[in-house]
């Protein structure tokens, strides 16, 4: 799905070796020992292409080799009218009037891909597990869903109040991002009573904000009414980040969220396969469900044909 977005790109062998790249590298940095690679320099040694970071660095070229020559290719060939993100990355135009150049885009792609590749896919698999645990959220959500009609225009889907607070609930309790990279303080700070140098790294942590229990009351209980009740300022839910560094994929994320559970909830009957607790595991730079989300489709809906049930992880 990113990769279609991004590129605009269906399937084919550079789509496919992308594809193999993206999921290798990101799986090279699943263990969080391995993902503290990209945040301290001293783990950054390569010794050769069995070291990790010398596997990631490499692996990393080749992706780097395939995005430049897809940049060549559509530089020579843009399309105008084409709506994936790339092409209008290739069409923008600075205060000056100048592209951004094959280095800019090349930064900007590998954001897109690596942040956009498992987040959303993980946040939904959260998903399905709350919706799925608590009946009583399942039959809201089913009855605001089912007041659109059979073929809902995707806007009015998106526009849903209680979808958008079990989306919103979903990214509070367990934050696909732990923590937003951290922001260099170019002068003293003091934040609340305690004052940090210049040059001080201060990391804003996404997970404990949205565990206060002055800002989420039971703040380990799923309750999507938080967000029908109040409105959160950006300094108390961030699950994309805050200021100007903000995930610049916020608002696709959400939109493929509601999409995906809508078009699923609509269209089939499903169950959790067991009943223990899932717990959330450190997966790289992301929270993740532990073995994932075990589910059994029950049936299909009425305007559905029926099918034997399966079982599948989310």
């Amino acid at each position: 799905m990113i990769l279609q977005a991004v590129f605009g790109l269906e399937e084919g062998q550079r789509y496919d070796k992308l594809e193999q790249l993206l999921t290798l590298a990101l799986e090279s940095l699943a263990s969080p020992s391995k993902a503290s690679m990209l945040f301290f320099k001293f783990l950054q040694v390569d010794l050769g292409k069995w070291s990790p970071w010398g596997k990631f660095l490499r692996q990393r070229q080749e992706v780097d080799e395939l995005l430049y020559a897809e940049i060549g290719e559509r530089r020579q060939q843009l399309d105008s009218e084409r709506s994936d993100i790339l092409t209008m990355l290739l069409l923008a135009r600075d205060e000056a009037g100048e592209p951004m150049s094959d280095q800019e885009l090349r930064d900007e792609l590998m954001t897109l891909l690596f942040a956009g590749h498992e987040t959303t896919a993980t946040a939904l698999a959260w998903a399905f597990y709350w919706i799925h645990r608590q009946p009583e959220i399942y039959n809201k959500l089913l009855s605001e869903l089912e007041d659109l009609g059979d073929n809902p225009d995707p806007m009015a889907v998106i526009k849903l109040p209680y979808l958008n607070a079990v989306c919103s609930e979903t990214l509070r309790i367990y934050p696909v991002a732990i923590i937003a990279f951290a922001r260099i303080a170019k002068s003293p700070i003091t934040i609340m009573g305690q004052t940090y140098l210049e040059g001080t790294a201060l990391a804003p942590c996404i997970y404990l904000t949205h565990h206060r229990e002055d800002l989420y009351p039971e703040p380990e209980k799923f309750k999507p009414e938080r967000f029908l009740e109040r409105q959160y300022s950006a300094y108390e839910f961030l699950p994309f980040g805050g200021s100007s560094r903000r995930c610049i994929g916020a608002a696709f994320a959400m939109f493929e969220m509601k999409l995906v559970l809508a078009t699923i909830l609509k269209r089939y009957s499903l169950a959790l396969a067991e009943k223990k607790t899932v717990k959330a595991v450190r997966r790289g730079v992301t929270l993740a469900p532990a073995g994932g989300v075990k589910m059994v489709m029950t049936g299909k809906c009425m305007s559905q044909t029926q099918q034997s049930p399966s079982v599948a992880a989310v």
